[in-house]
């Protein structure tokens, strides 16, 4: 019955969020440099931030978002990968912009109730891009798991909690985006923090749950899936769990 809900709830969440990203923009690639010097300067090799640190720096880190919010990504002038790297960057930095603005958190969940009438963190209708205006669960759902066929995402978008994966310390770019990816799913099912992974039996991330249906197209199970990643290769009719999913702060 979970997984009904959680399949229903993605569904319903994608319905919700169609039509969204089609704006009429001439605008060109931007740089993402600015955000790979915040990343490197922040976040360890593990994706611990250092929130207060991007608080002390938030002046980059508006910046940064300005230039994002004045670009919206097109099919005219941008490549597919130039505008998957964009709305990643985008949401991972839009999370962290989140934080800083209401740190001290111990989760990304608490705050929700700072905020009358908005149910989740992820509603929060505060990201604004030439002339529209997005909450987190629109960039995800609406846009990036809607126009890319790209099940990897799971492994770079970020909602600041320790079960996420992890924080990469750089910007994705369209030059190394494909090797971006691969390297965080294989960081991603290597880490007994994510992932516990045995030849007789496999705990997986809860996001193996939730987002099962957007792997379907490149897998027939979840420990074939595992097994393209994972030093540790699982049989395949190993038994199958899913880990507690922990929204603790990734702060270092």
């Amino acid at each position: 019955m979970t997984r009904v809900i959680s399949l229903l709830f993605s569904v319903l969440l994608v319905t919700a969020c169609s039509g969204l990203g089609d704006v009429d923009s001439d605008s060109k690639p931007v740089s993402h440099a600015t955000w790979d010097m915040l990343l490197k300067k922040h976040v360890d090799e593990t994706g611990m931030v250092n929130y207060m640190g991007m608080v002390k720096d938030s002046l980059e880190l508006n910046k940064y978002l300005e230039l994002l919010s004045e670009n919206h990504p097109n099919e005219k002038n941008w490549s597919e990968d130039e505008r998957l790297a964009y709305w990643i960057n985008a949401y991972n930095a839009f999370t962290v912009k989140l934080i800083v603005k209401y740190y001290p958190v111990e989760s990304i969940k608490d705050i929700a109730g700072k905020i009358p009438f908005v149910n989740t963190p992820w509603d929060i209708k505060f990201i604004e891009i030439e002339g529209e205006t997005y909450d987190l669960n629109n960039l995800e759902h609406g846009i990036i798991r809607k126009q890319f066929a790209e099940p990897r995402i799971h492994f770079a978008l970020v909602c600041a909690a320790v079960s996420c994966p992890r924080l990469r310390n750089e910007a994705f770019t369209a030059e190394k985006l494909d090797a971006q990816l691969e390297d965080e799913a294989k960081y991603f099912f290597n880490n007994p923090k994510k992932n516990k992974i045995t030849a007789d039996k496999t705990e997986l991330s809860k996001l193996l749950d939730w987002y099962w249906g957007d792997f379907k197209d490149v897998a027939k199970s979840r420990v074939e899936y595992v097994n393209r990643y994972s030093k540790v290769k699982a049989d395949a009719d190993a038994e199958l769990d899913f880990m507690d999913y922990s929204w603790t702060l990734n702060e270092q």
